[in-house]
């Protein structure tokens, strides 16, 4: 967090955003647009990922920018779930739904080794500075 000056620049925000976009093609090129309920759901569910890093790098501090980002990543968790069952639905194609899943694991993972990193770290945020 030391050399970032906006949560845009974060590697995990980029990440967050691109899974949302590509779920929100997902929603308008597929049967998922009628499926209101899942539809709802997995927008939401993709978009809490970004707002959660967003807000937690707004916090200032790492330990609020932690529990942030387990938010972000609960609910990166709850959109693969999602995912599955819009798959079980017939919304998405094995690749589609292959791709989709393997991008988020890789959100998973990054957002796991940047809250190791911020635990590690021996700054604790810029509202300490």
């Amino acid at each position: 967090m030391a050399h970032y000056q906006n949560f845009e620049e974060l590697e995990i925000y980029k990440l967050a955003r691109h899974q949302c976009i590509q779920i929100w093609r997902l929603i308008n090129e597929t049967s998922l647009s009628k499926d209101y309920k899942l539809r709802d759901q997995i927008n939401g569910s993709s978009g809490s990922v970004m707002d959660n890093i967003a807000e937690g790098f707004g916090r200032g501090g790492n330990k609020e920018f932690i529990q942030f980002l387990s938010f972000a990543r609960g609910s990166n968790h709850e959109t693969q779930a999602q995912l599955q069952r819009a798959h079980d639905r017939n919304h998405s194609s094995v690749n589609q739904y292959q791709e989709l899943v393997e991008k988020s694991e890789i959100l998973n993972e990054q957002i796991s080794k940047f809250i190791n990193y911020l635990k590690s770290s021996h700054r604790k945020g810029s509202k300490y500075d």
